[in-house]
Parts: structure tokens; C-alpha cells; sequence
């Protein structure tokens, strides 16, 4: 009885995720068996659109991109995020104090919760052949011959956006790491030390392996972020210069909006889901293997 007493409670959750997220995925899903400009009525295309995607170049572009920005969002900050919470946590509180490791948390978290348009706006600034402020300091410590165009050059736009995002993601997980490092039993160091156990052994042997939930929650978060991100590529690139920073979600908007090719943008949008789906399933697998050692 106690158990069934949470259900009219769970209804509304589950009523708001239907409407929200189950509703529009079901009709993507449908709409990519379709040809339609989102106007009128749809027509029957089958299976057209997603053999149209194998033979696309610029789709295989968008996840090749894609692959890259998991790097840079995902793998790079977890291993820097690692680091800095360590160095937060072991160096500097304990020297100078929690409230300037926190403060110093606080400020590397900081591109989390500003808006992804002002970002990057502030980035493109930042960036800008002609005035931006990266070309203008090159020029006036001597090394203006490093100076590029770095969003419009194909050669430099997709790992200049990369550098970007790891800015961006960089302090989500060292708060969460900082967090789990938090609730490592002081007695394993204190044991640790006893046998003669430097900061580094303590580090990856006690460390790593107390916080590996969060290790897993950050891992499968930013790579959904990779996967999804739209807002600083419609900022900064729009996609460009060319395909160079190209990637699926903005390759979908192209279709839905720019081309008025619903149908194959839906199918774009289907195998996105997908792709997610799958990761977050291989994910939560590892993960429960991991916590059943």
C-alpha cells in the first residue's frame, strides 16, 4: 500500500515527460519515414531518407565532427577536472584555505551557467581575425606571426571550437569530483601513509576509485552534451567555414528550417536519438559492472 501511494504523486512527472519528450520523439521518428517542407500533407518516402544519409557526405562529416567534440567535452575535462579537484582539494584548502579553493571552483564553473549566446558572442570577440583580443596580444608580445583566422579557417575552426568547449565544461567536473572527494574516509589517506604512499599513489589507488560514480556521472552527461550541442556552433560557426564544424544537430536545423526538408532532418534527428540511447545504455552497463567489482 505504501508503494502504490506514490504513484498519483509520479503521474504528473510522467504526463510532462510524455507530452514533452515521448509525444515529439514518436512524431520525429514518424515524420522521418516522410518527404514533406512542413507544409501541407506528408508523402510516404519509407526507408528514402535514411538511405539517403548513407550516401550523404556531409552527414558522415557531422559525426566525424562530433567524435571530436566528445573529446573535447567529455574526455579532456574529466582528465583536467580530476586533476584540478585534486589540486583544489589537497593543495589549496588545506594552504590557503576552503574559501579560496571555493572561490577558485566557483570561478571555473562560471561558463556553465552563462548563456550559450552571450558565450559565444564573447567568444567570437575573442576570436576575431581583425580585432579580436587572441590575434591583438599575439601581435603585441611579438608572435604575431601565430595570428589566424581561427574560426574561419578550416584548417583551425573545429579545434579552435574544441578549446572553446573544454573552457566551458571544464568546471562541471571538477564540482562534482570536488564533491566526491569530499566523502573519501580520511582513515584510507591516514592508512595509506602509513605504508608510505605518496600523493600520487593515494591519489589513483584510494582517489579514483572512491569517486568512480561521479566519474561515471560526468562521463555519460558530457557526452550527451557533446552529442546534442547546437548553441555554440549556431554562435560561433554556424557549421562552418564548410563542413569543418558541422554537426548533426545543426546539420538537422539546415534541414528543418534552411531547407525546408522536414522529413530528412527528422531522420538526421532519429539517428542522433539513437546514437545517445545507445552510449547512455553502454554507459550505465560499465557503470553497473564497475559497481558490482
Amino acid at each position: 500500500m505504501t508503494r502504490k501511494g506514490y504513484w498519483p504523486f509520479l503521474i504528473p512527472g510522467l504526463l510532462l515527460c510524455t507530452l514533452v519528450i515521448a509525444g515529439p520523439v514518436l512524431v520525429t521518428v514518424g515524420t522521418s519515414f516522410t518527404k514533406w517542407t512542413g507544409v501541407g500533407d506528408p508523402q510516404w518516402a519509407g526507408l528514402a531518407n535514411y538511405d539517403r544519409l548513407l550516401h550523404d557526405e556531409n552527414f558522415w562529416a557531422s559525426f566525424r565532427n562530433i567524435a571530436f567534440l566528445v573529446v573535447a567535452m567529455a574526455v579532456v575535462p574529466t582528465l583536467l577536472g580530476l586533476f584540478l579537484a585534486a589540486l583544489l582539494f589537497d593543495y589549496v584548502a588545506p594552504r590557503l584555505g576552503p574559501r579560496v579553493a571555493r572561490a577558485l571552483r566557483s570561478g571555473l564553473y562560471l561558463p556553465q551557467v552563462l548563456p550559450l549566446a552571450v558565450t559565444g558572442i564573447v567568444w567570437g570577440w575573442i576570436l576575431h581575425p581583425g580585432y579580436g583580443a587572441l590575434n591583438s596580444t599575439l601581435d603585441t608580445i611579438g608572435l604575431g606571426s601565430l595570428s589566424r583566422n581561427w574560426l574561419g579557417d578550416e584548417r583551425y575552426a573545429l579545434y579552435t571550437v574544441m578549446a572553446v568547449m573544454v573552457w566551458v565544461q571544464l568546471g562541471y567536473p571538477v564540482v562534482m569530483f570536488m564533491s566526491g572527494l569530499q566523502r573519501v574516509d580520511p582513515e584510507l589517506y591516514e592508512a595509506a601513509d602509513l605504508d608510505g604512499a605518496g600523493w600520487w599513489q593515494r591519489f589513483t589507488r584510494i582517489a579514483i576509485h572512491q569517486i568512480r560514480p561521479e566519474i561515471y556521472v560526468v562521463l555519460i552527461t558530457t557526452t550527451i552534451a557533446a552529442l546534442k550541442i547546437f548553441g555554440q556552433i549556431f554562435v560561433l560557426t554556424r557549421g562552418g567555414p564548410g563542413n569543418a564544424t558541422l554537426v548533426p544537430s545543426y546539420f538537422a536545423y539546415q534541414n528543418y528550417f534552411e531547407r525546408a526538408n522536414v522529413g530528412y532532418g527528422s531522420a538526421i534527428s532519429t539517428v542522433l536519438t539513437v546514437v545517445i540511447v545507445a552510449l547512455t545504455f553502454v554507459f550505465l552497463r560499465v557503470q553497473r559492472r564497475g559497481d558490482a567489482l
